[in-house]
């Protein structure tokens, strides 16, 4: 195997598990609460803060899953893990300089449709930390 191969098999070992559960926030239909469930074990299982499941969510993962939301394919009540895994990968194996900054600037916009969810999840995941979750 090469660097190439270490690295993405690295990268989805990393993300690849959080990735799938928060696909959920962009299907068509409202997560329900099974994926919340599932959601919340990766967050946590994760180890990582808020905020940097903030930077995963809006950084890492939308500019990749704003796509499907303005497809005009119609309904689409699941992904695809394997492409939907090589499009993340893809995206974040180029996540870097100028491209980290555009996706900054412009996260407000990838994150529009799907941001009432992450929030909720939000609150979900500091309930579910026994943390006090924001007025």
């Amino acid at each position: 195997m090469n660097q190439h191969e270490q690295e993405i098999e690295a990268l989805i070992a990393r993300r690849g598990a959080l990735w799938l559960a928060l696909s959920a926030l962009w299907l068509e239909r409202e997560p329900r609460e099974a994926d919340y469930a599932r959601m919340i074990g990766e967050a946590d299982a994760s180890g990582l803060t808020r905020e940097a499941l903030e930077w995963i969510y809006r950084l890492e993962m939308s500019p990749v899953m704003a796509r499907y939301q303005l497809s005009m394919a119609g309904e689409w009540r699941t992904f695809d893990e394997t492409l939907l895994l090589t499009r993340l990968v893809r995206h974040n194996r180029r996540l870097r300089g100028w491209r980290k900054g555009v996706w900054s600037l412009f996260s407000g916009l990838t994150t529009m449709m799907s941001r009432p969810r992450f929030d909720e999840l939000m609150v979900r995941l500091m309930v579910a930390r026994g943390e006090r979750p924001p007025r």
